[in-house]
């Protein structure tokens, strides 16, 4: 009695072990099959959404930056950097911007991954000391914000589509071409409504202040001026002073300009502290300047983002 017990204690185990490895092994080839699939590696969650838009079903598109992250202070994990380092592809914003990551795209890039600087390739401008408020220690120093005009993303695309088609083995070049025409006309879209949009603006109220310096390209396309930031800086990490405060304050006053535009990623507290300093007398509007946000939240995609702040943009410095 034993020995049958026994022996149908051996088949059940090797029953089970067959199954395990046949199992293992059916995982490892669905992993083997993924390991084929091109993959292209993204740093911030805007580039990441207009990548996608491109490489459509040709390749897997994997974004390190996570919605309402601050790309000037997001860093990554062991896991997404070992990912940079087995990436088909990394495209990256540069000027700059990924203050945190850059040194692990640096790395990439040293053991032999392709890497692409949309912002460098798509005529940055550069930070001008123009007056108060503006970034005096940055002047000259490249804008990272090129987003903020969408021609210059029209040409970043056209750009990425070439990293993708050249340098990512596997894709459909005609599909990666066709994604980017299609959404090259939906960028051209976008920018024709901006333009209608802003033009309802008066041109004494076209002047904008934000918490930090991102808008520069959107000012230079569209026609706004620059007076100022809270945080006299390109970047989030930097921090405004006193002397700073008042600066800002008095060229508000010389501008007439009651309308503070802050990132909705991050705190308004600076913005809050400048409508103290005027004596309350100051709009905050919440824009989506540097990070999208979770899918339906009001900035899921580029085009959300752009006509969210377009439509805000434009009430708040249209209205009486």
């Amino acid at each position: 009695m034993s020995v049958r017990v026994g022996a149908a204690r051996v088949r059940a185990l090797m029953l089970t072990l067959v199954s395990f490895f046949v199992l293992a092994g059916a995982m490892t080839g669905c992993a083997s099959g993924d390991d084929d699939r091109p993959r292209v590696v993204v740093t911030t969650n805007i580039l990441g959404d207009i990548t996608r838009e491109i490489a459509g079903d040709e390749a897997d598109v994997s974004v390190l930056m996570r919605p309402n992250a601050d790309p000037h202070s997001f860093g990554l994990s062991a896991m997404q950097a070992a990912e940079l380092e087995n990436a088909d592809l990394v495209v990256y914003n540069g000027l700059g911007l990924e203050e945190n990551v850059l040194r692990h795209v640096e790395a990439a890039r040293a053991s032999g991954v392709v890497t692409f600087a949309a912002g460098e390739a798509a005529d940055p401008l550069t930070f001008h000391a123009g007056g108060e408020g503006s970034p005096e220690e940055e002047a000259g120093e490249p804008d990272p914000h090129f987003w903020t005009d969408p021609d210059r993303v029209r040409k970043a695309t056209g750009l990425i589509a070439d990293q993708i088609v050249e340098h990512v083995n596997g894709v459909n070049d005609k599909a990666v071409r066709d994604n980017a025409e299609r959404y090259d006309g939906q960028l051209a879209d976008l920018t024709a409504w901006m333009e209608r949009t802003f033009a309802a603006v008066p041109e004494d109220r076209r002047a904008l202040v934000t918490n930090h310096h991102v808008f520069g390209y959107l000012a230079d396309r569209f026609g706004f001026r620059v007076i100022g930031a809270v945080i006299p800086s390109g970047t989030t990490l930097a921090s405004p002073s006193s002397s700073d405060l008042r600066s800002l304050t008095r060229a508000m006053e010389r501008a007439r300009v009651r309308t503070v535009f802050a990132d909705s990623s991050q705190p308004t507290r600076l913005a809050e502290v400048l409508r103290q300093e005027m004596g309350g007398d100051v709009d905050v509007v919440p824009l989506y300047s540097e990070s999208l946000t979770e899918k339906g939240k009001g900035a899921g995609t580029y085009l959300d983002m752009m006509r969210a702040n377009t439509t805000a943009m434009a009430e708040g410095l249209g209205g009486d």
